[in-house]
């Protein structure tokens, strides 16, 4: 899918604002909300999360539908000769869309985009423009909702005494921010257009060539043409497939960014597009870009800045690869959904490796305990009580491809985060869906996901069998083995010695430890500044003595929001910079040793 762009063929209008916004309380649905101007409506802005925008318990953990509503007109002029297309960026859970009244789209899955032409169904002067979103999360959604909190071990869970509310409960530790989260657009095209393109780069010595396929609608000639920071044209090609060829090609690097123009033009239609060249390829026990060894330096991250959740938050992300860079890192993980097209767009600009990855997070059943289908031990993959997540799963994957395919940032696709990926089923569960990615990328990128510790090793983790580079989330010294930092270290040098005997690259994609701002002690104890740099060192030595590690990616870069729980103190302290990115102790050691 295309990313909405201002050409000489194209309009784009942005309806970011303010919102009339509503909580369904049952009766939304029923009496046709969507029919008409929403009564005892308040405030709400386009894009963010709705939750932490209101005060009150029951706004902020709403379950279930709200409504939000606006009016949109296009001149007739506009409509008459070209197409109006409404796209949505991100809509999180679940969204209907209605135009005048009647529902014109649907879309489960809230972190990648959807559209829907609606240039024939427009009127003259203003239009009722509906969304309805909901947030619940079950054994059918990316991400997961579980039986209980996945972090509430230690509550009334269980017990003679709960509650009939109904509410979310995350198989997931992060908040379960909803709502309209990225932009809503109109944008047009002629009606002869351009609806797809497919570039793959490949580099040999000094010159470079693109194999490029375009997916056109309507009739017309179709000519490709590339341009350089200068804006002089390198290549050119007819035809919706060919080559373009770029003499002394510049490369896109890590940390140095160099993207070409590309311009197709089709009929009366023009698309362009920033596009870097650059070729990733795992050998052995190396991760190469540009036929160079790569080491990952960086972060799981979040989306997630106070007060609009998972909103697009454009001075935010260029402020984070700012520290990135500020710290010396190279990379980090898109945990655990896709992010923003800007903040890929950001990436590509700035050289900023991306690991990009799915919305499943929470497949499964073994958290909290693994009590999840009334109070019963359930496998993750039972076929009657299990998850019911795979085919939609095959969705994100199929739209997550093709909206990143064409970003030289994205080096790797993760098809899901602490999967059950030793469990009954497992297999036969992702060997389809990594096979799914395999096939639709065009650059064969490596696959992976990233495995959950009490996954075990080689032996019974299947990702030893699926993924091109091993990626491990480990918490020797924290979850297993905290406060001791002696044992952790022997039992994290003893599984890497298992998983080097693979002969495939392996990177760490989390490690971490909860750091309470402001806490510090002569002795380190959990929870001080002094401890999470105690633990990092520990494992950033076992880490250099094996040659077959390529990365690590700490957990987390920033402090974010999560449900509450006993175990949360406000969220997930486990970020080297608080929420609002002011840097703890690690900062600052990770940032010396990045430099080297």
């Amino acid at each position: 899918m295309l990313y909405p762009v201002l050409t000489a063929s194209r309009m784009v209008s942005d309806l970011s604002g303010i919102w009339d916004f509503k909580l369904d309380d049952g009766k939304g649905f029923s009496e046709e909300w969507y029919r008409k101007p929403l009564e005892d409506a308040t405030t709400m802005p386009v894009p963010a999360s709705y939750n932490d925008l209101k005060e009150g318990i029951s706004f902020r953990d709403h379950y279930g539908w709200v409504f939000y509503q606006r009016t949109i007109s296009v001149p007739a002029y506009v409509r008459n000769t070209q197409r109006v297309v409404l796209r949505c960026d991100a809509v999180t859970h679940h969204a209907r869309v209605y135009l005048n009244g009647e529902m014109i789209c649907e879309h489960r899955g809230g972190f990648l985009p959807f559209e829907v032409e609606v240039g024939d169904l427009l009127t003259n002067g203003d239009n009722l423009l509906t969304i309805a979103v909901d947030n619940v999360i079950d054994y059918t959604t990316l991400p997961v909702g579980g039986q209980a909190n996945m972090m509430g071990g230690l509550s009334m869970a269980g017990a003679a005494y709960h509650s009939d509310k109904k509410q979310n409960n995350p198989n997931f530790d992060f908040f379960n921010y909803c709502g309209i989260t990225r932009p809503v657009r109109l944008y047009t095209t002629p009606k002869n257009y351009i609806a797809d393109v497919a570039l793959v780069p490949s580099v040999e010595g000094q010159n470079a060539e693109i194999r490029y396929s375009v997916e056109t609608v309507g009739t017309g000639a179709c000519r490709v043409e590339v341009y350089d920071r200068e804006g002089r044209r390198v290549a050119s090609a007819d035809g919706a497939e060919g080559t373009l060829r770029i003499e002394n090609v510049h490369l896109w690097q890590p940390l140095a960014a160099y993207l070409y123009q590309v311009k197709i033009c089709f009929a009366d239609d023009v698309y362009e597009l920033p596009y870097g060249v650059r070729t990733v390829k795992v050998d052995g026990t190396k991760f190469l870009i540009n036929g160079r060894p790569f080491y990952f330096k960086g972060y799981g991250k979040h989306e997630d800045t106070f007060p609009g959740g998972r909103g697009l938050n454009l001075p935010m992300n260029v402020k984070d690869i700012s520290l990135m860079k500020w710290q010396g890192a190279n990379s980090f993980r898109c945990s655990h959904y896709p992010y923003s097209e800007e903040m890929m767009r950001l990436c590509d600009e700035e050289g900023i490796v991306v690991i990009d990855e799915t919305t499943a997070v929470g497949v499964n059943l073994n958290f909290g305990g693994g009590a999840n289908f009334n109070g019963q031990r359930i496998g993750t993959f039972d076929r009657e009580h299990g998850v019911k997540t795979q085919e939609h799963h095959r969705e994100v994957i199929r739209d997550l491809i093709a909206r990143d395919r064409n970003h030289a940032c994205v080096v790797m696709w993760n098809i899901a985060n602490e999967p059950d990926s030793s469990g009954e089923g497992a297999y036969e569960y992702f060997k389809p869906l990594y096979d799914l990615a395999r096939e639709l990328d065009p650059e064969k990128r490596p696959c992976t996901l990233t495995s959950v510790q009490m996954a075990g090793g080689p032996e019974s983790d299947i990702s030893a069998k699926l993924s091109d580079v091993i990626c491990l989330n480990r918490y020797y010294g924290w979850y297993f083995g905290g406060p001791d930092l002696e044992v952790p270290e022997l039992a994290l040098r003893d599984e890497l010695k298992a998983w080097e005997k693979l002969g495939k690259p392996l990177m760490f994609t989390e490690y971490g430890a909860d750091t309470v701002m402001g806490f510090h002690d002569t002795t380190p104890v959990m929870y001080t500044e002094e401890y999470q740099v105690d633990y990092y060192k520990m494992n950033n030595r076992v880490f250099d003595e094996f040659a077959f590690v390529v990365g690590e990616q700490v957990w987390n870069f920033a402090d974010f929001a999560t449900s509450q729980s006993l175990l949360r103190v406000q969220g997930n302290k486990k970020g080297l910079f608080t929420r609002d990115r002011k840097p703890k102790l690690a900062a600052h050691y990770f940032r010396e040793r990045w430099h080297k």
